[in-house]
Protein backbone atom coordinates (compact mmCIF):
# COMPACT_ATOMS: atom_id res chain seq x y z
CA UNK A 1 0.00 0.00 0.00
CA UNK A 2 2.36 2.24 0.33
CA UNK A 3 3.86 2.31 -3.06
CA UNK A 4 0.28 3.73 -4.34
CA UNK A 5 1.01 7.51 -5.36
CA UNK A 6 4.73 7.63 -4.79
CA UNK A 7 6.13 10.52 -6.36
CA UNK A 8 8.95 9.10 -8.69
CA UNK A 9 9.64 12.43 -10.54
CA UNK A 10 12.87 13.99 -8.59
CA UNK A 11 11.19 18.10 -9.49
CA UNK A 12 8.81 17.07 -7.51
CA UNK A 13 10.52 17.16 -4.07
CA UNK A 14 11.63 20.45 -4.80
CA UNK A 15 7.87 21.59 -4.86
CA UNK A 16 6.90 23.91 -1.81
CA UNK A 17 5.39 21.70 0.99
CA UNK A 18 1.45 22.99 0.88
CA UNK A 19 1.66 22.94 -3.42
CA UNK A 20 3.17 18.81 -3.01
CA UNK A 21 0.50 18.14 -0.31
CA UNK A 22 -2.24 19.86 -2.70
CA UNK A 23 -0.67 17.89 -6.08
CA UNK A 24 -1.12 14.53 -4.03
CA UNK A 25 -4.54 15.16 -2.71
CA UNK A 26 -5.66 15.40 -6.26
CA UNK A 27 -4.03 12.80 -7.55
CA UNK A 28 -4.95 10.33 -4.88
CA UNK A 29 -8.85 11.86 -5.72
CA UNK A 30 -8.08 11.38 -9.13
CA UNK A 31 -7.09 7.94 -8.66
CA UNK A 32 -10.16 7.01 -6.52
CA UNK A 33 -13.00 4.49 -7.85
CA UNK A 34 -15.86 7.11 -9.27
CA UNK A 35 -18.40 6.57 -6.62
CA UNK A 36 -21.03 8.57 -8.48
CA UNK A 37 -20.94 5.96 -11.24
CA UNK A 38 -24.06 3.99 -11.09
CA UNK A 39 -23.58 0.52 -9.99
CA UNK A 40 -26.08 -1.75 -11.56
CA UNK A 41 -25.67 -5.12 -9.32
CA UNK A 42 -27.47 -8.16 -11.17
CA UNK A 43 -30.74 -9.63 -10.11
CA UNK A 44 -31.00 -11.91 -7.08
CA UNK A 45 -32.42 -14.59 -5.62
CA UNK A 46 -35.01 -13.47 -2.28
CA UNK A 47 -32.36 -14.55 0.00
CA UNK A 48 -29.62 -12.33 -1.45
CA UNK A 49 -31.64 -9.25 -1.55
CA UNK A 50 -30.20 -6.02 0.40
CA UNK A 51 -32.26 -4.05 2.85
CA UNK A 52 -34.96 -1.73 1.58
CA UNK A 53 -33.74 1.88 1.26
CA UNK A 54 -30.11 0.73 0.62
CA UNK A 55 -27.96 0.89 -2.37
CA UNK A 56 -24.92 -0.09 -4.17
CA UNK A 57 -22.22 2.40 -4.17
CA UNK A 58 -19.18 0.19 -5.34
CA UNK A 59 -18.49 -2.67 -7.25
CA UNK A 60 -14.80 -4.84 -7.36
CA UNK A 61 -14.28 -7.59 -9.10
CA UNK A 62 -12.07 -9.94 -7.15
CA UNK A 63 -9.26 -12.38 -8.53
CA UNK A 64 -7.57 -14.53 -6.01
CA UNK A 65 -8.01 -17.72 -3.62
CA UNK A 66 -10.10 -19.40 -1.32
CA UNK A 67 -7.35 -21.16 0.99
CA UNK A 68 -8.01 -23.74 3.00
CA UNK A 69 -6.87 -26.23 5.21
CA UNK A 70 -7.52 -30.33 6.51
CA UNK A 71 -8.95 -30.53 9.77
CA UNK A 72 -10.41 -33.17 11.69
CA UNK A 73 -14.32 -32.96 11.34
CA UNK A 74 -17.27 -35.01 12.28
CA UNK A 75 -17.18 -37.31 9.87
CA UNK A 76 -12.92 -37.63 9.85
CA UNK A 77 -11.52 -34.90 8.05
CA UNK A 78 -12.80 -32.15 6.07
CA UNK A 79 -11.05 -29.07 3.99
CA UNK A 80 -12.04 -25.92 6.42
CA UNK A 81 -11.69 -22.27 4.91
CA UNK A 82 -9.05 -20.73 7.03
CA UNK A 83 -8.78 -17.21 4.38
CA UNK A 84 -9.29 -16.11 1.53
CA UNK A 85 -6.29 -13.97 -0.25
CA UNK A 86 -8.07 -11.71 -3.28
CA UNK A 87 -7.57 -8.11 -4.85
CA UNK A 88 -10.42 -6.45 -5.80
CA UNK A 89 -9.63 -4.32 -8.85
CA UNK A 90 -12.20 -1.99 -11.11
CA UNK A 91 -13.22 -2.17 -14.77
CA UNK A 92 -10.25 -0.54 -15.93
CA UNK A 93 -8.18 -3.16 -13.90
CA UNK A 94 -7.15 -0.59 -11.18
CA UNK A 95 -6.66 -2.16 -7.67
CA UNK A 96 -9.48 -0.58 -5.15
CA UNK A 97 -9.41 -3.14 -2.10
CA UNK A 98 -7.83 -6.35 -1.00
CA UNK A 99 -9.57 -9.63 1.02
CA UNK A 100 -8.94 -11.26 3.89
CA UNK A 101 -10.10 -12.59 6.71
CA UNK A 102 -9.08 -10.31 9.93
CA UNK A 103 -10.20 -10.15 13.41
CA UNK A 104 -13.00 -7.55 13.68
CA UNK A 105 -11.78 -4.48 16.07
CA UNK A 106 -15.91 -3.63 16.82
CA UNK A 107 -15.68 -4.48 21.01
CA UNK A 108 -19.70 -5.25 20.04
CA UNK A 109 -18.86 -8.79 17.87
CA UNK A 110 -16.66 -10.74 20.35
CA UNK A 111 -14.70 -13.93 19.55
CA UNK A 112 -16.71 -16.54 21.28
CA UNK A 113 -14.78 -19.58 20.20
CA UNK A 114 -11.63 -18.58 21.00
CA UNK A 115 -11.22 -17.11 24.60
CA UNK A 116 -7.35 -17.10 24.13
CA UNK A 117 -7.87 -14.33 21.51
CA UNK A 118 -8.39 -11.08 22.77
CA UNK A 119 -9.10 -9.51 19.00
CA UNK A 120 -13.00 -9.71 17.75
CA UNK A 121 -14.43 -12.40 16.06
CA UNK A 122 -12.07 -13.23 12.71
CA UNK A 123 -14.72 -11.60 10.14
CA UNK A 124 -14.40 -11.59 5.85
CA UNK A 125 -12.36 -8.34 5.71
CA UNK A 126 -12.41 -5.68 2.58
CA UNK A 127 -9.57 -3.04 2.89
CA UNK A 128 -9.73 -0.17 0.86
CA UNK A 129 -6.31 1.35 -0.25
CA UNK A 130 -7.38 4.83 1.43
CA UNK A 131 -7.15 2.17 4.29
CA UNK A 132 -10.75 2.41 5.63
CA UNK A 133 -12.02 -1.51 6.01
CA UNK A 134 -15.39 -3.07 6.93
CA UNK A 135 -16.01 -6.43 8.47
CA UNK A 136 -19.44 -8.69 7.50
CA UNK A 137 -21.13 -11.51 8.61
CA UNK A 138 -23.55 -14.14 6.82
CA UNK A 139 -26.55 -12.43 6.54
CA UNK A 140 -29.73 -14.78 8.32
CA UNK A 141 -32.69 -13.44 8.08
CA UNK A 142 -35.63 -13.07 10.63
CA UNK A 143 -36.92 -16.43 9.91
CA UNK A 144 -33.54 -18.24 9.80
CA UNK A 145 -32.59 -18.09 5.87
CA UNK A 146 -28.85 -18.22 5.52
CA UNK A 147 -27.99 -14.99 2.66
CA UNK A 148 -26.29 -17.89 0.73
CA UNK A 149 -27.11 -19.26 -3.04
CA UNK A 150 -25.49 -22.04 -5.00
CA UNK A 151 -26.32 -22.07 -8.44
CA UNK A 152 -22.61 -23.55 -9.83
CA UNK A 153 -21.69 -26.16 -7.92
CA UNK A 154 -18.09 -25.87 -9.30
CA UNK A 155 -18.20 -23.07 -7.71
CA UNK A 156 -18.22 -21.22 -4.32
CA UNK A 157 -21.68 -19.89 -3.49
CA UNK A 158 -23.53 -16.76 -3.86
CA UNK A 159 -23.52 -14.84 -1.10
CA UNK A 160 -25.06 -11.72 1.17
CA UNK A 161 -23.10 -10.60 4.30
CA UNK A 162 -23.90 -7.58 6.54
CA UNK A 163 -21.17 -5.01 8.14
CA UNK A 164 -20.45 -6.15 11.92
CA UNK A 165 -17.69 -3.31 11.79
CA UNK A 166 -16.02 -0.84 9.62
CA UNK A 167 -12.78 1.17 10.35
CA UNK A 168 -11.32 4.15 8.59
CA UNK A 169 -8.25 4.54 7.25
CA UNK A 170 -5.40 5.69 9.83
CA UNK A 171 -5.35 8.97 7.20
CA UNK A 172 -8.80 9.67 7.15
CA UNK A 173 -10.05 7.62 4.17
CA UNK A 174 -13.11 6.36 4.56
CA UNK A 175 -14.18 5.21 1.24
CA UNK A 176 -15.35 2.04 2.48
CA UNK A 177 -16.80 2.96 6.12
CA UNK A 178 -20.36 3.42 4.46
CA UNK A 179 -20.79 -0.03 3.89
CA UNK A 180 -23.85 -1.56 5.43
CA UNK A 181 -23.68 -4.49 3.71
CA UNK A 182 -21.74 -6.49 0.80
CA UNK A 183 -22.61 -9.19 -2.06
CA UNK A 184 -20.47 -11.80 -3.44
CA UNK A 185 -21.75 -12.64 -6.87
CA UNK A 186 -20.96 -13.79 -10.23
CA UNK A 187 -18.86 -16.49 -8.76
CA UNK A 188 -16.38 -19.04 -10.38
CA UNK A 189 -13.89 -21.33 -9.09
CA UNK A 190 -12.55 -21.45 -5.13
CA UNK A 191 -13.94 -24.51 -3.70
CA UNK A 192 -11.84 -27.00 -1.94
CA UNK A 193 -10.44 -30.09 -3.73
CA UNK A 194 -12.01 -33.17 -4.13
CA UNK A 195 -8.97 -35.07 -2.79
CA UNK A 196 -5.75 -34.34 -0.45
CA UNK A 197 -8.15 -34.36 2.49
CA UNK A 198 -8.85 -38.09 2.94
CA UNK A 199 -7.27 -39.27 6.05
CA UNK A 200 -6.08 -37.98 9.31
CA UNK A 201 -2.72 -38.57 7.78
CA UNK A 202 -4.17 -35.49 5.83
CA UNK A 203 -4.14 -32.96 8.23
CA UNK A 204 -3.11 -29.87 8.08
CA UNK A 205 -2.71 -30.18 4.45
CA UNK A 206 -3.22 -27.08 2.78
CA UNK A 207 -4.88 -25.95 -0.70
CA UNK A 208 -5.21 -22.71 -2.44
CA UNK A 209 -8.24 -23.04 -4.71
CA UNK A 210 -8.16 -20.34 -7.52
CA UNK A 211 -11.44 -18.05 -7.94
CA UNK A 212 -13.08 -14.68 -9.22
CA UNK A 213 -16.31 -13.06 -7.98
CA UNK A 214 -17.97 -9.76 -7.98
CA UNK A 215 -18.65 -7.91 -4.70
CA UNK A 216 -21.14 -5.51 -4.68
CA UNK A 217 -20.78 -2.56 -1.34
CA UNK A 218 -24.21 -1.15 -0.40
CA UNK A 219 -24.65 1.65 1.45
CA UNK A 220 -28.20 3.19 3.28
CA UNK A 221 -26.58 6.85 3.41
Amino acid sequence: MKNWNRLSNPATRRIIPTACATALAVAFAVSLPAHATKVTPPPVPDQLKVEEGSHAFLVGHAFGTQNYVCAPSANSVAYVLFTPEATLVNDDGDQLITHFFSPNPDARDPNTSNAVVADGAIRATWQSRDGSSVWAALHVNDKGVKGAFTPDRTAVAWLLLDKVGVEDGLTGGNSLSKTTQVQRLNTTGGVAPEHGCDSLADVGHTAFSNYTADYFFYTDQ
